[in-house]
């Protein structure tokens, strides 16, 4: 049972960080123009970024449009050990809890709290990589620096900017995945009662799991987007070259500080600033990402049944040699 377990977890894991990369590589010129579009406050009455385009028409206008890749590595490496780390987080919870309990379903209430146990773990693990990945995005067109000079340019307390806001961001795939996870139950209700017993799980058609992915973070974004962009201010990277100032200004890069900067430059609907590029982008993203997992996790979950039988009968073959 315990393999059993295991596997199904390493399947879910292996198949979402396959499609978090995929989804990452083919948006990131939208999730960069969004980030330094997200990053902008409003000075003395004035903005350097009216709409999305104007990121856009800069990079075009200065011929760094390559420029709207800068990070792109980095961000994959993040996107596939967070969505590893959190798929199998979320997977394996999920199956202990019904070990546990008995049940045959998981209520809303255990779910949100075991995706959001899941989403913790993941923040914690891949902080540095997203706080690198936000600089590299957010400095000026042309001039990102690598992944260890990032990281490295500062103390490493500075790696974990924003960290606290990331844990309070778990509740946005805590309610994504919920709310995925239980239409697509309700979807697969009759399907499941066909399935034999040790066949692969059931999946979704590519549609309905990018129709049931976009539906889920739409809901997730409007309801965390407030703490969305206040984590993407704190992170971003600072377009002054003194470094003394830079550091002085890093140090005010609160949540609080933030917040009140938002309120007295930009009034309340500051804080929804850039919402319709996030939604984009994060939609598109998690519905690709989804539809990717949901297409190739019967894949790999046949590949790595393959694979642990292959090594459970191999000492015995031996022996009987």
């Amino acid at each position: 049972m315990s393999v059993s377990v295991d596997l199904e977890s390493i399947s879910d894991a292996t198949s979402g960080a396959i499609g978090a990369v995929v989804s990452t590589t083919i948006l990131y010129p939208l999730d960069t123009c969004k980030a330094k579009y997200q990053a902008e406050i409003r000075a003395h009455g004035r903005r350097r970024y009216r709409n999305l385009s104007d990121v856009l028409w800069e990079a075009i206008s200065s011929n760094q449009v390559l420029s709207l890749y800068q990070g792109l590595g980095t961000k994959n490496l993040q996107s596939f050990i967070a969505q590893f780390v959190y798929f199998y987080g979320y997977s394996y919870f999920k199956r202990l809890y019904l070990q546990k309990t008995g049940s045959k379903s998981i209520g809303t209430k255990a779910n949100l709290i075991l995706a959001a146990a899941a989403g913790a773990c993941t923040a914690v693990v891949t902080q540095p990589l997203d706080t690198a990945s936000s600089r590299m995005q957010t400095i000026a067109f042309g001039k990102s620096k690598g992944l260890w000079e990032t990281l490295t340019e500062g103390s490493w307390s500075d790696a974990y900017d924003g960290l606290g806001i990331s844990l309070l961001l778990t509740s946005n795939p805590a309610i994504q995945y919920t709310v995925f996870d239980q239409l697509k139950v309700r979807l697969l209700k009759q399907k499941q009662n066909k399935m034999e017993t040790g066949s692969s799980p059931e999946a979704l058609s590519a549609f309905s799991a990018f129709v049931l992915g976009a539906l889920s973070k739409s809901i997730a974004t409007v309801l965390t987007y407030p703490a969305i962009r206040c984590k993407v201010m704190i992170q971003a990277a600072d377009t002054n070259d003194d470094v003394d100032k830079k550091a002085k200004r890093k140090s005010r890069k609160t949540i609080s500080s933030v917040l009140c900067a938002i309120w007295q430059k930009e009034g309340a609907l500051g804080f929804f600033k850039g919402l319709q590029a996030q939604i984009l982008k994060t939609v598109l993203s998690s519905a690709l990402l989804l539809m990717i997992k949901e297409k190739i996790s019967a894949t790999t979950w046949v590949l790595l049944l393959a694979v642990s039988r292959y090594l459970l009968l191999k000492p015995s073959g031996l022996k009987s040699g």
